[in-house]
């Protein structure tokens, strides 16, 4: 027997999607800040979790929420509004299951088409959207804005669910 051997093993717990909550609002602001441009703030996060026709999932691994996806829905459809990754825990295929979980969940609320929007050149979420099932339908020129003032691209993409 070795030393290292009677130690107990340090795994990562594993990540969980599940319903944000309200008081999520704070750390859903603190993930959007760090992923995008222009970060939502914490009365956006907390108005859209009281509403009905919106649809937000945290994925939280232990105690620490590290992403989340959020959809609107409007009778069939749903627009997904945002998905965001901790950027210290990209790359592990974390967001890829969140989607997917999100996507079922709204397919569980009779929804039949998702759209979403993308800057053109974010090609890590346009191989997620790809791999995912989305395909590009429409464009929208000069849709985002960066902080120096270059304006970029959208994609426009869908998934039926159906």
């Amino acid at each position: 027997m070795t030393l290292l051997s009677w130690l107990p093993s340090f795994r990562p717990a594993p990540a969980v999607v599940e319903p944000a909550v309200p008081k999520d609002a704070a750390q859903l602001a603190r993930l959007h800040a760090a992923s995008f441009h222009r970060g939502w703030g914490d009365g956006e996060f907390e108005q859209m979790l009281h509403e009905e026709n919106t649809l937000i999932h945290r994925l939280r691994q232990g105690r620490h929420l590290i992403g989340f996806a959020a959809s609107r829905l409007a009778v069939d459809e749903a627009e997904i509004l945002s998905i965001a990754v901790a950027p210290e825990q990209r790359g592990r295929g974390l967001s890829r299951d969140l989607l997917l979980t999100h996507l079922g969940h709204l397919a569980g609320r009779s929804v039949r088409t998702v759209f979403l929007e993308v800057e053109e050149n974010n090609m890590p979420a346009r191989r997620l959207y790809d791999r995912t099932g989305f395909t590009v339908v429409g464009r929208r020129e000069r849709y985002y804005k960066e902080a120096n003032g270059v304006e970029l691209n959208a994609l426009i993409m869908r998934r039926d669910l159906s």
